[in-house]
């Protein structure tokens, strides 16, 4: 047996340290590169399926590593403030809403991916998405899904009281009062969720209310148009609802209308979706319209969901890569069927996608787009919003106002709020 000399050991661990630092990891044990996803847990599971078989087919062509992994909505903050304070976790993070703003200066520049894809797709965007994802000249994430809020409502239930599928807020009351008679209330969140903001804010636009004034300094909450909208929201709730939309979750709403027990809800086209997918008989009673209007007009907030990249990845070019390969044409239109509708792409191109034309429940969709709106708005999307949402002033303004708060003190309690945000935050 041939026997190393001291001056060779070292001689030969010195070169294999060099190596190693040179390729970054030991030769003889490479390991293949794996880029990796972190997503929230979508309302249709097929869609989340058909991301994974997409990452599959991506691994397989490049030949690395892909992975994409889920959480609830609302814990997609905490993921976020975690890996930005430890440098470390998923190259591609998904944003909601204005959560890319609060991060735009932790993300890298996604210009030339989303320029290559306007190239194929154009560039007539709808205008919330590009409010929402292109920040101080930059496009920081790459819109994924933005969902159009219709009315969902039980076709028998609303022929049973009498009534068609209402066009404005003032029909949803006068429809939901007979409809809580029969046992079959409307259900609209007033509680921590997404879902209870994405309401509010299309409710107080229908009406002319706003939170901010353009400047997205001045406070505008109170006002005779937002004294409307509460004591709209106190009447719906008393005459129309039930006390558990003050607990529900952002599936509240979803569960109620496919057990057959809520007869309308502002909300995704997710439960006839899920409906569908179960083989639930509900889904031939659930239809969908438009978004409804009020006094003001008819507007309403799509969460505008994205994906960045976080500049500390160590896989830029290939998390950029992957981007490119799940907008590609062929793939995008398989993970837009596999949302059932729910999946609306920032393109106006993509209106033309089968999905929305097959089914006549789902044609109205893509145009809903026209109506939506960035939160916050008519001031910009900015961090001051962000946390408006994530402490849930407005609808707690609401719900204090329902349990008993006059309109006046709840306006004012609310201002107070935004006040102390915006103070911080100067």
């Amino acid at each position: 047996m041939n026997q190393l000399t001291r001056r060779q050991f070292i001689g030969s661990a010195t070169a294999g340290l060099a190596g190693i630092l040179a390729f970054r990891v030991p030769p003889a044990i490479a390991q293949k590169r794996e880029v990796t996803m972190l997503g929230w847990s979508h309302f249709v599971p097929e869609s989340d399926a058909k991301l994974k078989q997409l990452l599959e087919k991506f691994a397989r062509e490049v030949n690395v590593g892909a992975r994409s992994d889920h959480v609830p909505n609302v814990q997609l903050a905490t993921k976020q403030a975690a890996e930005v304070q430890t440098k470390a976790g998923h190259d591609l993070m998904m944003f909601y809403n204005e959560q890319t703003w609060r991060y735009r200066d932790h993300l890298v520049d996604l210009d030339d991916v989303v320029g290559e894809l306007n190239k194929k797709y154009g560039t007539d965007i709808y205008p919330f998405c590009k409010e929402a994802f292109f920040i101080n000249g930059h496009w920081k994430a790459l819109e994924s899904i933005w969902p159009a809020i219709p009315g969902n409502y039980l076709q028998s239930k609303f022929r049973q009281v009498g009534e068609g599928p209402p066009d404005t807020w003032a029909d949803v009351l006068r429809a939901g009062k007979k409809l809580k008679k029969i046992g079959h209330p409307v259900g609209i969140q007033i509680s921590h969720c997404i879902d209870a903001h994405t309401t509010f804010w299309s409710i107080a636009w229908c009406f002319g209310a706003k939170v901010l004034e353009a400047d997205g300094k001045t406070i505008a909450i109170n006002s005779p148009k937002m004294a409307e909208v509460i004591e709209y929201y106190k009447e719906l709730y008393s005459d129309a609802m039930e006390p558990e939309v003050l607990s529900w979750d952002d599936a509240g709403n979803n569960r109620c209308l496919n057990a057959g027990r809520c007869a309308w809800i502002h909300n995704p086209v997710s439960p006839y979706a899920v409906a569908i997918d179960k083989k639930l008989p509900i889904a031939d009673d659930i239809n969908h319209h438009s978004t409804p209007a009020g006094p003001a007009g008819r507007f309403f907030a799509p969460n505008a969901r994205g994906y960045g990249i976080w500049k500390f990845s160590k896989n830029v070019e290939l998390a950029k890569d992957l981007l490119r390969f799940l907008f590609r044409e062929d793939n995008l239109r398989e993970w837009i069927q596999a949302g059932n509708g729910f999946n609306h792409p920032m393109w106006r191109y993509w209106e033309k996608h089968p999905v929305w034309n097959t089914d006549p429940k789902l044609r109205l969709l893509p145009a809903e787009g026209v109506f939506g709106r960035m939160r916050g708005w008519p001031a910009s999307p900015s961090d001051v919003i962000g946390v408006i949402d994530d402490l849930y002033i407005l609808p707690d303004m609401v719900a204090k106002a329902i349990g008993g708060m006059s309109t006046k003190d709840a306006m004012a309690w609310g201002t107070d709020q935004v006040k102390r945000i915006l103070a911080t935050m100067r």
